[in-house]
């Protein structure tokens, strides 16, 4: 008897991450960690947000004691926000932070990025939505423009294939094999990275 098996699922989860205005001079440093940790970012944006922008993207919090200090901490200098993307997108960059209060993960979680770059409880140094459903919400805060439809799926993702990925990756394959360099796999990937057909392209805004 033949088992038909269901058609492997494409699904690739989402998260934003933002590096906070005092860790910005980390930024190249801290989106290694976050390429070599298996995410991919999909799309970045550097962007100074207004006190009344922090306070409508922080709306849960409002109310609570501390909600004066974070808005006036988010807005005192330029951030860089990012979609992040893999399996598990979100509980994974949560494990990376660590607690929110950085005081606490030095403790508890010293190799997290908020033990390593945050200060204290509010200062800590980085964003990542707590939910999926927050993800979203946030990315369309910060990212309007983004199109945070499922993937594609079935003969949709077969198609997607044929037309982007495949021609891409060969073209990149055949560039490696004439260039010949020392990091094959360093190169490939920046070489993929630079002739992506769906790359976005970065919009870098400074609102005062």
């Amino acid at each position: 008897m033949e088992i038909l098996m269901p058609e492997p699922q494409i699904y690739v989860e989402r998260t934003l991450a933002i590096i906070k205005p005092d860790v910005i001079d980390k930024e190249e440093e801290i989106e290694d960690i976050i390429l070599r940790s298996g995410f991919h970012i999909i799309q970045k944006r550097k962007l100074r947000l207004s006190p009344e922008q922090c306070s409508n993207f922080y709306a849960e919090q409002f109310g609570k004691v501390f909600f004066p200090n974070l808005t006036a901490y988010m807005s005192s200098g330029p951030i860089v926000a990012m979609v992040l993307a893999r399996n598990c997108a979100v509980s994974c960059w949560k494990e990376l932070l660590g607690p929110s209060n950085s005081l606490r993960a030095r403790i508890t979680h010293p190799h997290s990025l908020r033990a390593r770059y945050g200060t204290d409880e509010l200062r800590n140094g980085l964003h990542g939505s707590l939910s999926i459903s927050s993800a979203e919400k946030e990315i369309r805060f910060i990212f309007p423009e983004a199109i945070l439809e499922p993937v594609p799926t079935g003969q949709r993702a077969r198609d997607y294939l044929n037309l982007y990925v495949k021609p891409t990756l060969l073209a990149g394959l055949t560039a490696l094999c004439k260039e010949k360099p020392a990091d094959p796999m360093i190169w490939l990937a920046d070489w993929l990275i630079e002739h992506n057909p769906n790359k976005p392209k970065l919009q870098y805004r400074i609102s005062q």
